[in-house]
């Protein structure tokens, strides 16, 4: 089991490192989006500080995902990211692989939450 916990975080890891780092290089080629996602692209576009932020969170927040002792940061650092991706899914670009994907990861980074809550108790405490 513990290798199974390494294999998810490590491959949910490196998919934000990945989203990170093409927010900076743009190395990945963009998918085809409708209009509404165009216009709303172009709105993150004039905001300027606005898709570096997200890039720098998604890099930390990847980077901390993968070693045990940091990934309860990194998990509460990406769940703001990761509930923007799922909501973005659901209502702009509502293709059924583009949900499915977002959710799992959601459920990944929900799970990390859940087998690390013992690290969170002194936050609420």
């Amino acid at each position: 089991m513990k290798i199974v916990k390494f294999i998810l975080s490590f491959i949910f890891a490196l998919m934000f490192i990945h989203a990170g780092l093409n927010k900076f290089f743009h190395y990945s080629p963009m998918p085809k989006m409708s209009d509404e996602q165009i216009k709303i692209f172009a709105a993150f576009g004039e905001i300027g500080w606005l898709l570096p932020l997200v890039g720098i969170v998604e890099i930390v927040g990847g980077v901390l995902f993968i070693f045990q002792k940091t990934k309860a940061l990194g998990a509460i650092i990406l769940l703001p990211v990761m509930v923007g991706i799922v909501i973005h899914n659901i209502y702009r670009d509502p293709n059924q692989m583009g949900i499915i994907t977002a959710v799992v990861m959601f459920l990944i980074n929900i799970w990390a939450i859940i087998d690390d809550r013992e690290k969170y108790k002194a936050l609420i405490s």
